[in-house]
């Protein structure tokens, strides 16, 4: 018996010996490491991809923005193409007032057929960053970027605009300590190139509007926490020198009347609404004073109410 268990087991040791030899030596098709990876990849892109989300403008505009996927495009055509601005897009929210993120910061920018800009300050971590301008004269082709301010406080209040294809201003504020804070304006010549500050305002009071209505004449307005009269100054050569502006208020809307937008040009005339404050309860808290000014701003005359839907 022990001997058939032991001849059992040499025949299939040989048989084993004799199947691995015969395997081993087998001419087995191999693929090329090439190959493996071609096909790999070919499968990989018969996995459906999702399809990127479709950019949307803004305001529904031929000319508009978007901030889809935390970057900044501009559209010219209702958004049928886009062009990327090379700008980091948490640098526009930057600052001491930031906006809700879903669009621009009111004032921040221009968007217009000849002309495109972006107001930041170039750094996120510095308390007195330089405020930039980075701007386009060909719809997005090519950006160029100028320093409006060397170092300034990190904003809150922020404008920037054109009058024409040279002149155009920026007025910011910073550095807010309770209710006071730094404000300046700064005028270019040269289509955004270059800038200079104008003369520094006698008032630290928090900006509430600015802006200039032409080369030589710029009217800023203060006052945002209970404001009780309009305080506004007015320059009328370019910024060497500001002067607070009188306003002739009739008694019936003593402390209804306190706190003045951005005036427009009217003929040879000034005027300017001059709306409630953030408190303000007279007739529902919308309506407005319209004033005017026939000497650039430097003295407003009361002309008529304004009801909300005349100045939409």
């Amino acid at each position: 018996m022990r001997n058939i268990i032991l001849t059992t087991s040499l025949i299939l040791a040989i048989i084993l010996i004799i199947g691995t030899f015969i395997y081993q030596n087998q001419d087995i098709p191999t693929l090329p490491y090439e190959k493996i990876i071609s096909d790999y990849s070919d499968s990989s892109d018969e996995i459906e991809q999702p399809e990127p989300e479709a950019l949307q403008p803004v305001n529904n505009d031929t000319i508009d923005y978007t901030l889809q996927n935390n970057e900044l495009n501009i559209t010219y055509n209702n958004g049928n193409d886009w062009i990327k601005v090379p700008l980091d897009v948490d640098l526009l929210f930057s600052g001491e007032y930031q906006g809700n993120k879903q669009e621009l910061i009111d004032g921040s920018y221009i968007l217009t057929e000849n002309y495109a800009a972006f107001l930041y300050p170039d750094d996120l971590n510095s308390n007195s960053p330089s405020i930039v301008l980075k701007y386009s004269h060909d719809q997005g082709k090519t950006w160029n970027d100028s320093v409006v301010a060397d170092i300034f406080p990190q904003m809150r209040f922020r404008k920037v605009d054109f009058l024409n294809d040279e002149f155009g201003y920026v007025v910011i504020s910073g550095g807010r300590t309770m209710s006071d804070e730094y404000s300046l304006a700064f005028l270019t010549k040269d289509g955004g190139e270059t800038w200079q500050a104008t003369e520094e305002l006698p008032t630290t009071r928090l900006i509430a509007y600015g802006g200039f209505v032409d080369e030589m004449t710029g009217i800023l307005s203060y006052g945002t926490i209970n404001p009780e009269t309009p305080d506004v100054y007015v320059t009328q050569d370019g910024g060497a020198t500001w002067e607070q502006a009188i306003f002739h208020i009739p008694d019936q809307y003593d402390q209804i009347f306190v706190q003045a937008e951005e005036p427009v040009i009217e003929g040879d005339y000034l005027s300017v609404l001059v709306n409630q404050g953030p408190n303000g309860d007279y007739a529902g808290g919308m309506v407005k004073g319209k004033f005017i000014s026939e000497d650039k701003g430097l003295t407003w005359e009361f002309q008529m109410e304004v009801e909300p839907s005349e100045t939409e």
